[in-house]
């Protein structure tokens, strides 16, 4: 498995990293516990370093989870985690107020407390706010990490969903390893500024649902349906409607993917590592044959042709749909 650093932080993990929320959190009920670890330390086996999960990520039994998965591996691998919300609320609820925030610097450093304990370690690789909270001040955000940093509790400082001059002011105060965001062919905002930045700055960039949180598999049509517990559910992006409106996107990368005996899916992952090299994706999945499939994109070599063709045909596209209910927007690119 090749490896690349994030940025200029000397954070080195593999290509492609492992999200771990799919296991048991947003896509249905938790997966069998069992099956679970033995896929997470398969991908150890098959070169995967880099794992994310997040407190909110059940809430906890992500993290438990991966603790126990990857504590006989720990010197192995790279763990990032996060803090930034309330725990006793779902983050994926838009009734009432919606998610609750919470960035006190009191709370984080709790957060690093409780997470080390389920992590089953005494030092978190990379620890993200998960979510810009506009009532405390990134400065302080950074400030606390900063001490948890000299504290030896975590090695380096993350963001998720932030802005552009969020990450400026947070970077000031504590060097800003990486900012994971959602980005892949179907949602491409990151090149409006986030992407510069980066680059910039020296910060790697961690792409969440590159793809497109299943649909660029080309799995899935119209006519799929999901369940209550499954957050695709709410998603405007997933109505039949929308589905049906983009399929054009998974056609084209269907079309690439039959002339490089490739999958769709290797060719959406293959098309995100070919766009800075210090860009590192994290899938999920809950299957092994999928963990192959994403680990074999790696492999996939898109000339400069064919990023060029990928780019015409893809601009000629609009994507439809809200990639989240306006609450939930709310909460990014603060």
């Amino acid at each position: 498995m090749k490896t690349r650093v994030l940025g200029k932080s000397g954070l080195e993990v593999s290509v492609l990293g492992l999200g771990c929320m799919g296991m048991s959190f947003s896509y249905g009920p938790p997966k069998n516990k069992q099956e679970m670890i033995s896929l997470l330390r398969t991908a150890v086996e098959h070169g995967i370093t880099f794992f994310d999960t997040a407190e909110i990520y059940g809430p906890f039994i992500n993290e438990e989870l991966v603790g126990e998965a990857l504590a006989p591996l720990r010197d192995q691998v790279v763990i990032a985690t996060k803090f930034g919300f309330n725990t006793s609320v779902d983050p994926r609820s838009t009734t009432g107020g919606g998610p609750q925030l919470n960035s006190r610097p009191e709370h984080i450093k709790e957060v690093a407390e409780a997470s080390l304990k389920r992590l089953r370690t005494d030092v978190i690789d990379l620890f993200y706010q998960h979510r810009v909270d506009p009532d405390v001040p990134i400065e302080d955000v950074a400030g606390a990490v900063k001490e948890l940093i000299q504290e030896g509790k975590v090695k380096h400082f993350g963001l998720s969903e932030a802005g552009v001059q969020t990450v400026r002011r947070a970077h000031a105060v504590q060097p800003v390893a990486a900012v994971q965001n959602e980005y892949s062919l179907w949602f491409r905002r990151p090149e409006e500024g986030l992407l510069q930045t980066l680059e910039e700055l020296g910060i790697g960039l961690v792409p969440y649902s590159p793809l497109g949180k299943g649909f660029l598999t080309g799995k899935m049509d119209e006519n799929t349906t999901f369940d209550s517990t499954d957050f695709r559910s709410s998603l405007p992006r997933f109505t039949p409607e929308a589905l049906k409106a983009n399929q054009a996107l998974v056609d084209l990368l269907g079309k690439i993917a039959a002339e490089k005996k490739a999958t769709a899916a290797q060719i959406a992952l293959a098309w995100l590592l070919a766009q800075k090299p210090w860009i590192v994706p994290i899938p999920g999945t809950t299957k092994l044959e999928r963990l192959d499939e994403n680990i074999g994109a790696v492999a996939v070599e898109l000339t400069a042709d064919d990023l060029s063709n990928l780019e015409n045909a893809a601009a000629q596209i609009t994507v439809h749909g809200a990639r989240y209910p306006e609450k939930l927007e709310q909460l990014t690119g603060r």
